[in-house]
Parts: structure tokens; sequence; C-alpha cells
């Protein structure tokens, strides 16, 4: 059976429209009104066409844009404009610090300068209030920290998550809104007023439970790099794993096995059908078999602290356990779409979350694909199957996540497959293995020589994944990838796929067009990111001024001493605009753009009296008279980077103000493209 003719999968697509629609084309009123017309007319048709042979077109048309309302309005009901309590309708720009009652719901990495944690507010001022923010709270004043469920009294402000300064960076404001986060407060010890521990939830519960779990496995003799390891295969814990250690992982292309997602879950799901074989063998064994199976998953789920990207994969292979148990197991791609439309249900805001896609497109292309790749070098020997079958996974699941993993990083590992044949037939050694450790380390029975062998092993690993890494030759970087090219991938890979699972004439026609339409895409890029252009950066203390010029990016800078071209904000500038070539240079005085003047005043503040200009540059806190300056070269506009004393910027501004000359300051207002 094609697996476009599945019901489940045309309402998944209906819902995911439906999402998308909300979130690119949103309504100031929620639209209820449409579902239930939409409900009751499906109800209708359904009764007049269950006795029917043939279902009407109209039946059929009423039950899709059914779904598209309903992902439409679920996704809607979500934003604070339709949450009558939610603490965005109480503040506005002018409040002041406020009593606001917080209650944690999740901890957080901390950074350099603070601990952090998601929490919900409960009350401002007394006044019931709801909405989820981020909490931080400076390490200088506190080294208390605090736990899920714990309820704070602080006297603070909240505030907007800052949007990036600079084009084409990480958008960490639009990253907290897909998790619900719409603001965030900044405290010290001294402005909490009071805490409280709260009725307890079943995710403070997990949270708790792990927490205790990982301060019984710190006491062990597992090495802290090992220890990281550990509490990430096995707990979801991931914040005490080494930064480089981290970026390792991720250059050799198995950071996957440090999140708790799909592939552990799915691990554990054939051990576990291993393991509980012996059930199938009495009465009712297959429903207990595929019950135990369940209870025991969502009991791991629990264990790793019911994290997004493990909830996700433990819905996934419940659905799965239940269709094996209901002898649809060669329906699987029916199945992984109905756990997709189930969690979207749940949450439509997990389908903008790198993980939730990446995730459900890995399962995806190997449910589809593997098959046929399997069958291409089948062997009748059981090692070389074995490793086939190893090979087969990973490519099929490199081939689905590939277009989107060029557009989020930017990078592809050319060493994944080497990577992967010696890791996951670990992996499952590690899994099994992890889980014994946490559950002896949480009744304080660990053994010596299981830790020490554990801590061998692992400690293998991670020299391997090191020595992988720093083949630099195979870690190809800086990759642009545009939205439009995602797409035309993704055609390209599902026309190429369907035509070699049934080769016929018209399937090549369509994947040579696919293929055609993907070069198109590839040489409009080339010219559309082929422009001029002249950058003034954001960058607190320095002055960075960027000029594209076609495909080379020159950066002016105070000093060429170090490179900035892997540095904030550079780096992530120069994929985005497809520079293939960069350099560095001192930043000169007096320069032309488009034949226009461009002066820059540094800290010397010499400047030109005899010559207009266009635009000045204001850098390292010039001492200068500004009024007569502007008098003297009669500029069209005046910027001040982030390298300015804040009092001579306010100083600055005061008088273009009075000028009615326009001024940009970039730490407030970003980065200021020149035309």
């Amino acid at each position: 059976m094609k697996f476009i003719n599945f019901a489940v999968v045309k309402f998944s697509a209906c819902i995911v429209m439906g999402i998308l629609a909300a979130h690119f084309f949103p309504t100031t009123t929620i639209s209820a009104y449409l579902v239930l017309p939409l409900l009751f007319g499906v109800l209708i048709l359904w009764f007049y066409n269950r006795k029917q042979l043939i279902e009407t077109t109209y039946f059929g048309i009423a039950a899709y844009l059914c779904f598209f309302a309903i992902g439409y309005c679920n996704y809607q009901i979500r934003l604070p404009h339709f949450q009558a309590e939610h603490f965005s309708h109480i503040l506005n720009a002018n409040d002041d610090f406020k009593i606001i009652q917080l209650k944690i719901t999740e901890v957080l990495k901390p950074d350099t300068y603070n601990t952090k944690y998601f929490s919900t507010v409960n009350a401002i001022q007394g006044e019931a209030a709801t909405g989820k923010i981020l909490l931080q709270i400076s390490k200088d004043s506190s080294n208390t920290s605090f736990s899920v469920d714990d309820i704070l009294l602080v006297y603070g402000a909240i505030s907007k998550i800052p949007e990036p300064l600079n084009p084409h960076q990480f958008d960490y404001s639009e990253y907290m809104k897909s998790l619900s986060v719409y603001g965030q407060i900044k405290i010290s010890e001294k402005e909490i007023v009071h805490t409280t521990t709260g009725r307890k939830t079943l995710f403070g519960i997990a949270q708790n439970f792990r927490s205790t779990i990982v301060s019984k496995l710190q006491k062990t003799e597992l090495q802290s790099n090992e220890r990281a390891i550990i509490q990430a295969l096995v707990l979801g814990e991931k914040k005490d794993i080494d930064t480089d250690l981290y970026n390792a992982y991720a250059a050799a292309g198995a950071v996957h096995i440090l999140a708790v997602s799909g592939l552990h879950v799915g691990i554990l799901y054939l051990v576990l059908a291993f393991l509980l074989k012996p059930f199938l063998q009495i009465k009712y064994g297959a429903f207990l078999h595929a019950l135990v199976i369940v209870l025991l998953l969502w009991g791991f789920a629990l264990l790793s602290g019911l994290s997004p990207s493990v909830t996700r994969a433990v819905t996934m292979f419940s659905f799965f356990a239940v269709a094996k148990l209901l002898n649809r197991e060669t329906n699987s791609i029916n199945t992984l779409f109905l756990s997709f439309l189930t969690l979207l249900l749940i949450n439509p805001l997990w389908l903008f979350q790198v993980g939730f896609q990446l995730s459900f497109l890995a399962v995806f292309f190997i449910v589809w694909l593997q098959p046929l790749f399997y069958k291409v070098g089948f062997s009748k020997y059981t090692v070389v199957r074995k490793i086939w079958g190893i090979i087969t996974v990973t490519l099929c699941a490199q081939i689905g996540v590939l277009p989107l993993s060029l557009y989020y990083f930017h990078q592809f590992p050319g060493l994944f497959l080497l990577t992967n044949i010696v890791v996951l037939p670990l992996l499952t050694v590690l899994m099994c293995g992890g889980i014994l450790i946490v559950i002896l380390a949480a009744l304080q029975m660990l053994p010596h020589w299981l830790a020490q062998a554990y801590n061998a092993v692992i400690e293998s690993l991670n020299n391997f994944i090191t020595w992988v890494s720093v083949q630099d030759e195979f870690l190809f970087k800086s990759i642009h990838f545009s939205e439009v090219k995602v797409l035309g991938a993704y055609i390209l890979i599902i026309a190429v796929a369907l035509f070699f699972k049934k080769m016929k004439y018209r399937k090549l026609m369509v994947s040579l067009l696919a293929f055609a339409v993907f070069i198109t895409i590839y040489i409009f890029e080339e010219y559309r990111t082929s422009n001029n252009q002249l950058v003034v950066f954001q960058k607190n203390k320095q002055t960075l001024i960027g000029y594209k010029n076609g495909k080379k990016l020159i950066v002016y800078k105070s000093d060429t001493i170090s490179s900035s071209s892997e540095i904030y904000p550079i780096k992530s500038f120069k994929t985005a605009v497809n520079s293939t070539a960069y350099s560095e240079e001192l930043l000169p005085k007096v320069f032309q753009y488009k034949r226009k003047t461009i002066l820059v005043l540094d800290s010397l503040a010499v400047f030109p009296t005899h010559k207009k200009v266009h635009t000045i540059i204001l850098t390292h806190s010039p001492k200068v008279n500004l009024n007569r300056l502007i008098d003297s070269l009669q500029p069209k506009q005046i910027i001040a980077d982030g390298s300015n004393y804040f009092t001579y910027v306010t100083r600055w501004e005061k008088s273009c103000k009075l000028k009615k000359l326009p001024f940009c300051h970039t730490a407030k207002q970003g980065a200021f493209p020149i035309d």
C-alpha cells in the first residue's frame, strides 16, 4: 500500500498546514466558530456516507478542512493574545519593578554569570497571571540553587527577550517563543523576597528524581567526562558535558547519541521486546508483552526527566507497540504519522523545534527507504548483514536529515558513516550498561569493578570521537543552505527515491525535472547572494565593518592581530551571504561606497574639514563637538557602534535630534546596513 493513501498522513499534513498558517498569518480573533460547524458538517456527512459504497467528495473536503482548522486554532490558543491572564497583558513598557510570584518548571544549564530556570508566572502584585518566562539569577549574588516546583516571590521587572542585533544571527527570542517563553527576568539574591516549595507535579517529581540520581552518580568513581556521557545517554542530562567534548561529537557526526531520542528509545524497545519474549508463550501474553514494554518505556521517560525529546520518542514507540499488538507492524508509516499527529495535537509548538523535525524525518526515511537499501547489499553471511544493516540505517537517516541539518548547522561530517559503524553497535551496550549503573548508583550498590569497566569503555569512545573530530579535511563547514534549497533538496530526494522504488519512465522524468528545479534554485541563490553590501556590525567594545563585494567579504577592524572569521557575528554572516573569500584589513579613516563618502571617526577625533561626507561612523568614543562637526561636514546620517561609551552616545543622540539628523546606535538598533 502506498503511504500517500493513508488517511492519517493526509490529516497530519492538514494539521501541519493549519499550524503554519496560524504561525505566519495569525488573526486577532479565535477561529473556533469555524471548527464547530466543520465538525458538525463532518459528523452529518459521515452518517450519510457510512452506508455508501463510495464516499462523496464533500466528506473528504470537509474532513481535511476540519483538521486544518484544528491545527490553526490549536496553535492560536497558545499565543499570549488569546490568554486573558497572560503577564504580557498586565505589564506595559513603562512598568517599574513589581512583586512577582514564580514557580520553577525546569532547571537549565547555567552560563558564566547566571543560573537559569524556566518558570511560570502565578501572580503579579497579587493579581493572578499566567505565562512562562526565563528566570536568570546572578551567580555573584547567590550560591543557592532551586528545584522544580519551588515557588519564589521576587521583586523585579519582566522584560522582552532581546532580538539579535546582527543580520543572520541565531534568533534566541524566536527560539524561546517556540517554547512558549515570551519574557525574561534578571535578578540577584537580594531581590528574592521569599521561597517555598509548591505542590508537586509529575514533571517536578521526575526532574528532582533525576537530580538525586545525578548527585549519587557524582559520588561514584566515574570520571567527569565519562559521567557526563552516561548522564546524557540514560538521563537526558547534558548540562555537565564539556563544551569541547560536545563539539567533538558534533564534528564527528555523533551528537545524536548525546540526546535521549528515538534512537535510544528504539534500542531500549528492541531490548525489552527480546527480554520479554517469554510473555508471548502464555495466555494474553501479547497484550501483557505490549503493556509491560509501554510501561517500562514511560518509566525510562520518567527517569530521564520527561524531556520533550524523550517524550516524543516514547510516544512514537508506544504507538509501534500497540500497532504490533494489533498485527499492524507492516503499516509503520501510518503508525509513525499517528504519533506525529497526536504530538502536534498535544503541543503544536513542537513543529518549530529542530529536535522534533530531525527526529521524525530520520525515522520516516529509515522506515521508508531502509528496506530498499537493505535489499541492494543483502548477504548470506550474518556479520555482513548486520554491518550492512547499520550502514543502511545510517545512510537513510542521514539522507532524511541532511538538507535540514545543512540549513540549521551549515556543516557536514564526512566521516559520519565510520563514526556510526563504530558507535551504533556499542550504543546498545552503553545503554543497557548505563541503565544498570544508574540503578545501582541510585541504590548505592555500584561495585568498583563495574564503574571502572564502564568508565574505560566510555573513555575509549570519547578518544575515538575526538580522533575523528580532528580530521578537519573531512569536516565541511560554512555551507550555505537556504530555505529554498531545503525545499528543492527534499523534492529531489523524494522524486529519486520514488523512482528507485518502482522504476518507470514517468518517474524518471519527474526525477530529472526535480533535479533541474534544484539546479535552478542553486543558480538563483548564487545570483541572489552575489550583491554588494556594507554593514556596520554590533559588537561590544569593538568596531567591525563588513564590505561584501560579490563572493568576497572584507572585514575592516581596528587591528588585524586576531582573526574574526570564526567568531560572532562574522561567522554566521559569512555563511548566510554565501561568501567564498574572506580577508581582514585595517579600518580606513575615509572611504567611498556607491559614490558616497564615509568618514570613520575614532578616539583621535581627527577629520577633514574641507569636504562634505555622506555618513559619519563614530567609534571608540571620540571627544568631539558633534554640533560643530555636523555644521562643518553636513552628513546625511550618523552611526555610533558598540565601541562607544553610552554617556557619549546619549549626548550625540540629543544633538542629532536637535539637528533633525538620522542617528543609529548599533547597541540599541542593531547592525546598520549602508545603502
